[in-house]
């Protein structure tokens, strides 16, 4: 698993990014699509092309737990109460829905797609799934 994400992880920091396509929760999408999944955000992909389309869609959901749940759920995915090397999770504020991110653990730390690449990030875990 290990290698396979290291793999990933250097093909997708090279990807431009491009809300609706390549961001911070597609990055979760993205990962499963890499593993033989189907796209579990089939529905979002291109549904929205900026931050606030985006935040939008959050705000909807009620929370980014709440939409990538229900992303993780279409294909499967199972909940965790710690986090193991592949495992997707939304990390952050809980009382700050715009300060939730995507990340997917790489069995150390958490690994965050930013606007400049993929870094890793130190917050607190929300929900964690693995797919």
């Amino acid at each position: 698993m290990e290698t396979t994400l290291a793999e990933f992880l250097a093909a997708y920091r090279e990807k431009p990014w491009r809300p609706g396509q390549v961001d911070c929760c597609l990055f979760l999408a993205a990962w499963a699509i890499w593993l033989g999944r189907r796209d579990p955000a089939q529905q979002l992909r291109g549904s929205y092309d900026s931050e606030e389309g985006f935040r939008a869609i959050i705000e909807r959901a009620g929370s980014v737990p709440a939409l990538v749940g229900s992303c993780a759920a279409s294909i499967g995915g199972k909940r965790l109460q710690r986090p193991l090397c592949g495992a997707i999770g939304v990390i952050g504020s809980a009382a700050n829905i715009h300060r939730q991110f995507g990340a997917i653990h790489d069995g150390e730390r958490w690994n965050v797609r930013f606007k400049n690449g993929v870094g890793f990030m130190t917050a607190a875990p929300l929900a964690i799934w693995m797919i």
